[in-house]
């Protein structure tokens, strides 16, 4: 592991999913589930999203539309507080899960919005649109 990759990592992801959820990853982890959380961190977070060429917006639009297509909706509602915290509006986050649609079809979208919806709600306090 790199630890120069693991750091960067480990703070990009406390930065766009908050530090709360992070430390709750980390603290569930366990001799098993460890080496996937380490490699997350380094490998998803350190290497991929630390990247140039795309601003955290984008990459949250894109991450959004990949989840919802693979029907990740755990791992889409953890990604829609992250969009949320690298800037992305309700409307932004909406539009790009009917983009979504397009390729992965309606029930994927229809769920993802479902998703989308509910963190929007618990974080705005109140009903969106």
């Amino acid at each position: 592991m790199s630890k120069i990759e693991y750091d960067k990592g480990l703070e990009l992801r406390k930065q766009v999913l908050g530090e709360a959820h992070v430390a709750r990853s980390m603290a569930a982890a366990d001799d098993f589930t460890r080496p996937v959380q380490d490699m997350v961190t380094e490998i998803g977070w350190g290497a991929f999203w630390t990247r140039p060429g795309l601003t955290r917006k984008e990459r949250s639009l894109i991450t959004m539309g990949i989840l919802a297509a693979l029907g990740r909706s755990h791992e889409l509602a953890v990604h829609v507080r992250g969009a949320v915290n690298n800037g992305c509006t309700p409307e932004e986050i909406r539009e790009a899960l009917i983009h979504t649609g397009c390729y992965a079809g309606f029930p994927a979208t229809l769920e993802a919005v479902r998703v989308a919806k509910g963190v929007l709600d618990s974080l705005d306090g109140k009903t969106t649109g």
